[in-house]
């Protein structure tokens, strides 16, 4: 199974490609996507579009795994941040891509087994499962990796369950 997770943001957005060989997980491709403040948000948006169709037309997912929006303290925000995803639903759905979609909370206690957990935490629980070099990365790119983990964690607890 090769699938596309996405951390959605339009100033970085977080962008993995995680396979799953024989229940393994394995890290195939990552990158942040950053855009310029200088550019108008449907410039913005249009970038990360594209971004998406490169990645997606390289490495061919059969799903894509989103995290849900968090609102926080800035609305302004937390709207670009759902057009954003919109976009990427658009996107998956075009391309016949499934759709999945986790909450924070899902990601921190899938990556890490603690629903506090914070992004040092789940960073560090992400590089431990994957067996990852100390590479320098972006949040945004460590929560995507962490967003595909999750759909795996959840994919094989769905397995489990339905084996019963």
């Amino acid at each position: 199974m090769i699938l596309l997770s996405i951390d959605p943001g339009f100033d970085r957005m977080g962008v993995a490609i995680l396979s799953r060989e024989e229940g393994k997980e394995n890290l195939v491709y990552s990158s942040c996507v950053q855009t310029s403040a200088e550019l108008s948000f449907p410039e913005r948006l249009k970038l990360l579009g594209d971004a998406v169709d490169e990645v997606v037309q390289k490495h061919k997912p059969e799903l894509m795994a989103l995290e849900t929006l968090f609102f926080g303290k800035n609305e302004k925000t937390a709207s670009r941040v759902a057009e954003v995803r919109g976009m990427l639903i658009y996107k998956a759905t075009v391309l016949g891509l499934p759709v999945h979609q986790y909450t924070p909370l899902q990601v921190k206690v899938a990556v890490t087994g603690y629903g506090k957990a914070d992004k040092a935490q789940v960073a560090v629980m992400v590089r431990s499962i994957l067996k990852m070099e100390h590479e320098k990365m972006l949040d945004d790119e460590l929560d995507a990796i962490a967003i595909g983990l999750t759909h795996f964690a959840h994919g094989g607890l769905k397995n489990l369950l339905e084996r019963r």
